[in-house]
């Protein structure tokens, strides 16, 4: 089904594909030559803007290009991944010399060296100078292409920081050279890879015998995924794997699962405020988008909060969600939702009232404060009470 439906997406917005693609023309020192690049920015993009966005540079775009930016708009669109921006190399004829390498090592010599330098310190640079990028680049590359890039793994400071390899063509000790980087790694990395039963023979091989090798390292900076489709050949695993890799790769930034409700948040020690404000800080960290907390996300902590007995969270996430945005309403009523479960009813009553002057929300509208307000009326207060303002 969900096939099907990227499918059914993709041939709806091709014709906008092509529409908003980017077509540019550089000049490249390192190899002498002039390259074809592909560019896709964000729908909404602006130029102006603090928004930042991550990178997601494709080799071999002649053919990968649409199907990366199509898996991207779908997942955009329902906001399982942050907006980003794709970056396309068109290879044709030179791919061959692109990914010249070294029959042993692997990595790029000669012609395949230069291509690396015009990557790193040619197109790359001129990515960040022209556009909104974060910190956070992807690299995706089909066979070939896909054992070239991940030479870009065994520097120091590794350039990308998430490897898409669809059914990668491993040279020489290349596999082995890779699992011996990302045993060590120290930083966060995601790295993917790919197969299916009907892949080419020789190259599957070397792929599962390159997912043994790094299936067994222990390393928490290392995100491993792989994937082994069924009845797919070489070139039809890209669409499934596409979508595979980008889910895992930003699954942090996703909205909460049922599964992080259950098992992180309902469980978590601490009130959940800290929680929340920890989950994006790491979104923030790791791909340097400063994503604001959405109603939905703070009426799921709520719910954890109220599933948990938890009262103190009730006014740490109204101060946490005014202090984010003061206009609307909610962060005022939950506040109020605290007062009101400490029995504190007349801060309650007048903190609903300050809710009723803000902007409504899709959770908290007027008509729910005004129960709340009208409710509270009509308990008795003690006049011994005393009520603390912040």
């Amino acid at each position: 089904m969900t096939k099907a439906l990227f499918f059914i997406f993709i041939l709806l917005c091709s014709i906008s594909i092509n529409a908003q693609t980017i077509y540019e023309q550089f000049e490249s020192r390192k190899l002498n030559s002039t390259r074809e690049l592909k560019i896709r920015l964000p729908k909404d993009y602006d130029a102006d803007s603090n928004l930042k966005y991550p990178v997601i540079l494709v080799f071999d775009a002649d053919y990968l290009f649409e199907p990366v930016v199509g898996q991207v708009a779908f997942q955009t669109y329902f906001d399982k991944m942050p907006e980003a921006i794709v970056v396309g190399v068109i290879q044709g004829k030179d791919r061959f010399y692109d990914s010249y390498h070294d029959e042993i090592s692997g990595v790029p010599i000669e012609f395949g060296a230069r291509f690396y330098e015009f990557i790193s310190t040619e197109l790359i640079p001129h990515i960040d100078r022209k556009y909104k990028t974060s910190k956070f680049k992807v690299a995706v590359g089909h066979d070939l292409m896909a054992n070239f890039m991940n030479s870009f793994l065994l520097k120091d400071d590794p350039l990308f920081k998430a490897y898409v390899n669809l059914s990668p063509d491993f040279i020489g000790k290349m596999d082995d050279n890779i699992a011996q980087r990302l045993k060590w790694l120290k930083e966060d990395v995601f790295y993917y890879m790919a197969t299916s039963e009907d892949d080419l023979a020789p190259l599957r091989t070397g792929i599962l015998e390159a997912n043994e090798k790094l299936g067994q390292l222990n390393n928490k900076a290392l995100k491993y995924y792989f994937d082994d489709f069924k009845g797919d050949s070489h070139y039809t695993l890209v669409t499934g794997a596409l979508s595979q890799a980008l889910d895992k790769i930003f699954e942090l930034y996703k909205p909460i699962s049922d599964r992080e409700f259950k098992n992180d948040i309902l469980t978590y020690d601490g009130t959940l405020d800290t929680y929340i404000t920890k989950r994006y800080k790491k979104i923030d960290d790791l791909f340097g988008i400063n994503k604001p907390i959405s109603e939905d996300e703070f009426e799921k902590i709520i719910k954890a909060a109220e599933q948990r007995g938890d009262v103190a969270s009730l006014e740490k996430i109204g101060k946490l969600a005014n202090k984010q945005d003061p206009t609307t309403s909610y962060g005022t009523y939950y506040m109020a939702l605290h007062a009101e479960r400490i029995g504190k009813t007349k801060r309650a009553k007048k903190l609903y009232e300050s809710a009723l002057d803000l902007e409504s929300t899709p959770h908290i509208n007027k008509d729910l404060i005004l129960l709340k307000v009208e409710g509270l009326t009509t308990i008795a207060v003690d006049d011994n009470e005393s009520d603390i303002d912040d």
